[in-house]
């Protein structure tokens, strides 16, 4: 019984000892991001959005990682109508970095949370809006130096669930998003 709890204990040393080599790191992203919008009614015609996004992601251990991804998006003309419509998103999830070399460094994530939009005429119908939103997808980060880095690209998969219709229920927008912009490393 001695050796049993002996043995153990070296064991759960040994694996505390690992655990402590692990070195966790905090990445900050801010970028430029394109939105394109897809609506689900046919009277609306798809439409593109521009603006910003930033990211904090925590990695407790070195390939998986949380995410807290904001963006914010602005419409000016839908088809041939001018309007001024916005839409700003928050979106939490975990992240994984791929396998991949000293130069480059893929990741992929899942995230959910949520969208809000306002306008007078904009995504579908005026005034505000809250809805679910998600992103799937992943990007490409290229290390400049120690603690800054360019993301050369990340696309996602983004539905929303905005009402379309008044009186309607919630109809999925399929929307891909393509940001670009600088990482930095803590």
């Amino acid at each position: 019984m001695r050796k049993l709890a002996f043995l153990c204990a070296i064991g759960l040393l040994a694996a505390l000892s690992a655990a402590a080599q692990e070195k966790t790191t905090t990445e900050i992203t801010v970028g430029y991001s394109y939105l394109r919008a897809n609506p689900n009614t046919s009277s609306m015609p798809s439409f593109n959005a521009n603006g910003g996004n930033a990211s904090v992601a925590f990695y407790p251990w070195h390939w998986l990682g949380f995410a807290a991804d904001f963006g914010g998006y602005h419409v000016g003309q839908i088809g041939s109508s001018s309007v001024d419509a916005n839409m700003t998103s928050y979106l939490f999830g975990p992240r994984i970095r791929l396998p991949g070399t000293t130069h480059f460094r893929p990741f992929a994530q899942i995230l959910g949370g949520g969208a809000h939009a306002w306008s007078d005429t904009g995504f579908g119908l005026s005034g505000t809006r809250n809805a679910p939103a998600m992103a799937v997808g992943g990007g490409l980060d290229l290390p400049l130096t120690k603690h800054v880095g360019a993301r050369l690209f990340e696309v996602n998969y983004v539905p929303t669930w905005f009402p379309e219709k008044t009186g309607g229920g919630r109809v999925v927008q399929n929307n891909v998003r393509i940001s670009t912009g600088i990482r930095f490393r803590f």
